[in-house]
């Protein structure tokens, strides 16, 4: 062991003042960003045709070319609660791998909801409560998306509606309790009371729901309002990763007091927010030609591969059709993965900037099996003494990975990766796993080409056509 610092803590006068948007460092790298599309004409998308979803403000931060976004004092004072979070060096993991790499993890499971999503909960319900805005829909997978909105929303004041994915509303009960703690409704999704969740259970009355159903009946709800109802959506666009900057902004200033510099940046990816958190900052070193070999790596499961077995497409957000055309590494918006754990890592899509950056090979992907993950998750818990969310289990397996890979090697590798949420919430996966009744789900090929059969046929400038 040893007797250097293993924690790193900034202070609270140092938490960062502006959210860091990745849009104009795409740019100027040669990527070309491309916009989302009306679904009918398959124009552009103008900021008038959020509205009824969005208040003014987020959707002026949607389509900044802005590189720095200042960060309201309200919403400061609120992330003065637990930010800025910690940075540790793993110093028990890697002695347990007997690697030669230095492994250090950015913990987000400090929050009061217990992950990264308050983050941009916070300033998502700040500038709904500004607009004047009385009620919020959204969607949420595994619960932590629902638990930060539902605190944020008490906080400011608003009503809160959660259509909380079935799968996920029956593994994890006490998510559901959290949320009703703080007031919010909790709806099992595909539910009887939109249309969009009346179709599914027409077409599958014992449908586990997804993520892209839950969106398509949160949007109709705030679409169908009449504006007394605002959407907030948890990952992908660029608003909310936007907002998740703080992660890497903090990260940033504490590789700093650690006097190493990552040699690769892990992250599990579902929608993208709290990898791009993570990864935006340093990424905008690597797209200035700063850092020209710090990778990047993200991780996902191997039962919704999007980033490794999807293809590159403009595709609805989701299952009902009801938003936009976006384009992003997708499955298909009709894709319902198996009812995996990690239920926050179970979408069809991914975030169109971090996309962008995995298919201009800025980003590499890999996707692990359910046992491997939580493998991984209860070494790091045996050593560092924290039970991961099943989803930010991916990170913690990726990083393992690479520090195998370099004690193999027989080289110095420097790894950061985001621990975005705690697993205190999800030990009825523990208990699967612990038992030996946690299934090995992969994805189908069946399942995803008749999904990607129905992909809108828009031509996305550099890609194939369809046949």
């Amino acid at each position: 062991m040893t007797d250097a610092p293993i924690r790193f803590d900034l202070p609270h006068d140092q938490l960062p003042t502006a959210w860091l948007n990745i849009m104009p460092s795409i740019a100027q790298a040669g990527i070309q960003p491309l916009p989302p599309l009306h679904p009918g004409t398959h124009e552009p998308v103008t900021p008038d045709l959020l509205a009824p979803l969005f208040p003014e403000a987020l959707i002026l931060q949607e389509v900044s070319t802005d590189p720095w976004v200042d960060i309201p004092g309200e919403i400061l004072d609120v992330y003065r609660l637990w930010r800025p979070s910690p940075l540790q060096r793993a110093v028990r993991l890697e002695k347990a791998l007997q690697t030669t790499a230095r492994i250090y993890y950015k913990y987000e499971g400090v929050s009061p909801a217990g992950s990264h999503k308050p983050n941009t909960a916070i300033a998502q319900a700040f500038y709904n409560k500004v607009a004047g805005t009385k009620r919020l829909a959204t969607e949420t997978g595994a619960g932590q998306w629902g638990s930060a909105l539902a605190m944020a929303s008490k906080f400011f004041g608003l009503d809160c509606q959660v259509f909380m994915v079935k799968a996920s509303y029956e593994q994890k009960p006490y998510r559901r309790i959290f949320m009703e703690t703080f007031g919010a409704e909790v709806v099992p999704s595909p539910s009887p009371t939109t249309q969009a969740g009346k179709a599914i259970l027409e077409a599958d009355p014992d449908s586990t729901g997804s993520l892209g159903i839950a969106i398509s009946e949160a949007v109709e709800v705030a679409a169908t309002s009449g504006g007394a109802i605002k959407y907030s959506l948890g990952s992908v666009l660029n608003h909310v990763l936007l907002h998740q900057t703080v992660i890497g902004l903090e990260a940033k200033a504490q590789m700093e007091l650690t006097g190493d510099s990552p040699d690769v940046v892990i992250g599990c990816v579902g929608g993208g927010s709290n990898y791009a958190g993570l990864a935006y900052p340093f990424m905008a070193d690597r797209l200035a030609g700063a850092t020209p070999d710090l990778r990047f790596l993200a991780t996902e499961p191997a039962a919704c591969p999007t980033l490794t077995e999807g293809r590159f497409a403009y595709d609805f957000a989701d299952t009902g059709q009801m938003g936009p055309l976006i384009p992003m590494y997708t499955l298909g918006h009709t894709f319902v993965p198996a009812p995996v754990h990690a239920g926050g890592l179970r979408y069809h899509g991914d975030s169109p900037s971090l996309s962008l950056l995995v298919k201009h090979g800025h980003m590499e992907a890999v996707a692990f099996s359910q046992n491997a993950v939580f493998d991984a998750a209860v070494q790091f818990a045996h050593t560092e003494g924290i039970v991961p969310a099943p989803e930010s289990a991916h990170a913690v397996r990726g990083a393992i990975d690479e520090a195998i890979e370099a004690r193999d090697a027989g080289e110095e590798r420097v790894i950061l990766f985001g621990l975005s949420g705690h697993g205190a919430f999800d030990m009825q996966a523990y208990d699967d796993y612990l038992n030996g009744r946690l299934p090995e789900v992969e994805y189908r090929q069946e399942d995803v080409t008749a999904s990607m059969a129905n992909v809108p046929d828009v031509p996305v400038p550099g890609e194939p056509t369809r046949a």
